[in-house]
């Protein structure tokens, strides 16, 4: 019998598809010192290969890819059904054509980390990765850039929502919440999980939202609500065509995630403690625009297939199945119609 917020766990078990088997293993290369090396990928004197603790005991693999002409560093939380060994071809690109350093990571579970994917591992996986930036690497926050890609928006959310200096977050083709991406809902339940249409509102640093217009598994409404609700948006590219898994292939992508990175490391300490300030002030209403830039291609409102709840409240089967076995398990009558009234006030 399901209970409360146990739910949650249950909705974990269908949102995580580690490649099976993993891409690539770490080892100990003895004759290098002992020094860390992934096989399955090439060897670069220029990429670190890392295990971090995380405060959950589990041990997650990271890649640090170095670029000595870099003022900013990449912290890459990548998507569901991928790890380190089918990305790292992608990593050494964004490396050299954004000029910067970047370190990515396999959440529990993925690639040779260990422990089993989750939603709080994945928040602890992250956490871990960047106290490592900041104590191996020295890089601190006001030096850093987020990037989180579908799933990976859950735990760059996070932890972009407690680091109120950073340089800036990337969101690709990212999700409002887990139940969001199977229903459309404009509710939040308890068991959901990767609530980002509340974390996104706690980031005070620009945000770039990238997003095709003919995603299937994560429809474009995600990522434009995201950036309606940012506090500090960026002008946004919305890719005409396309999916969820094909973004990079467009010349628009990297001339526009290019572009920001730029102005993200032309933004003076002066320039940053000015909005700190004014973040702490009243947000003045917010009046949204087309965007319109040489880069950014146009989105027509026939491409968004959003679902608006018209009428009686539709609860998805789902949820109506979740309601009658609350129903038994706290043996309410009725409780189905009567949560739908408390909603519809």
């Amino acid at each position: 019998m399901l209970s409360g917020c146990s739910v949650s766990s249950l909705a974990a078990r269908f949102a995580f598809f580690p490649p099976e088997p993993a891409t690539y293993a770490v080892r100990k290369d003895e004759a290098g010192g002992g020094r860390l090396v992934a096989s399955g990928v090439p060897r670069d004197a220029a990429v670190d290969v890392l295990l971090v603790d995380t405060r959950k005991g589990n041990k997650v693999v990271a890649f640090y890819l170095r670029n000595p002409a870099a003022r900013l560093t990449v912290l890459y939380s990548h998507g569901n059904a991928a790890d380190l060994g089918q990305l790292y071809d992608l990593f050494v690109q964004l490396k050299v054509n954004l000029k910067v350093n970047l370190m990515g990571y396999d959440y529990s579970g993925y690639g040779a980390s260990t422990g089993k994917p989750s939603e709080e591992n994945t928040y602890a996986d992250i956490e871990a990765v960047y106290q490592c930036l900041e104590t191996e690497y020295g890089i601190s926050q006001e030096d850093l850039i987020l990037y989180g890609q579908s799933v990976g928006s859950g735990p760059t959310l996070h932890l972009a929502s407690r680091l109120p200096r950073l340089r800036g977050v990337v969101l690709h083709s990212a999700i409002l919440s887990g139940l969001r991406v199977v229903c459309h809902v404009n509710f939040t339940f308890c068991f959901d999980i990767y609530k980002n249409v509340k974390k996104i509102k706690k980031v005070k640093s620009p945000v770039l939202v990238i997003h095709g217009t003919d995603d299937d598994v994560v429809n474009w409404s995600h990522g434009n609500e995201l950036w309606k609700l940012a506090r500090e948006p960026y002008d946004p590219l919305w890719i005409k065509g396309g999916g969820h898994c094909n973004l990079e292939l467009y010349p628009d992508f990297i001339r526009h995630l290019s572009k920001f990175i730029r102005e993200m490391e032309n933004i003076t300490t002066k320039a940053r403690l000015k909005k700190i300030r004014q973040s702490l002030q009243p947000a003045p209403k917010k009046v949204h625009h087309r965007v319109s830039t040489g880069t950014t291609t146009t989105f027509t409102t026939n491409c968004c297939c959003r679902i608006r709840l018209q009428g009686m409240l539709q609860v998805p089967n789902l949820l109506l199945l979740l309601l009658q076995q609350l129903q038994e398990l706290l043996q309410v009558p009725n409780l189905q119609m009567l949560l739908l009234r408390f909603m519809r006030r």
